[in-house]
């Protein structure tokens, strides 16, 4: 079995992607890039293909047919991704460094842990942490800074204890 449960996706042909246009795909693919990028709602855990779809005053499997054609996966794997693209940002980011995985995960729109965790290992093949100590130089530095001063700190707390 794959590291968190990661499968291979099979290809399947649904017969509603053909019903529809090519131009009305073109004018829902650049609707649904403003909604989920430009409005940033990919960070909405409760953002659903179905509120997607009201927004743009259509159905769900217009949009399922839109984001499986012209972006190659589905809804979920879409919105997923620019999640993990944020989060990478994040994590290498000097302003964050004290921010632990679940609230970074929180941050991008993640409901839990583990669905990030998962993501971000099927797009990156790494965990977070292992992609935050690869990539951020500046966070082992202040690591490092914090480790020092909190030792300085322990032993200054135990001289005084012994005086």
């Amino acid at each position: 079995m794959a590291k968190y449960n990661i499968t291979e996706k099979k290809e399947k042909d649904a017969a509603y992607r053909n019903l529809v246009s090519p131009q009305l795909m073109d004018e829902l693919k650049e609707k649904i890039l403003e909604i989920i990028l430009l409005q940033k709602k990919y960070k909405d855990k409760n953002y659903s293909a179905k509120d997607l779809a009201v927004d743009l005053g259509t159905n769900t499997r217009y949009i399922s047919a839109v984001v499986n054609v012209r972006f190659h996966m589905n809804y979920t794997s879409f919105v997923n991704k620019y999640r993990i693209e944020e989060a990478m940002a994040l994590l290498v980011d000097k302003r964050y460094v004290n921010l632990n995985m679940e609230e970074i995960s929180d941050m991008v729109g993640f409901a839990n842990r583990q669905s990030f965790y998962a993501s971000f290992y099927k797009i990156c093949g790494c965990t977070p942490r292992d992609y935050r100590l690869r990539h951020s130089s500046q966070y082992n530095v202040l690591r490092e800074k914090q480790r020092k001063q909190t030792r300085k700190s322990a032993t200054e707390g135990n001289k005084e204890v012994q005086e």
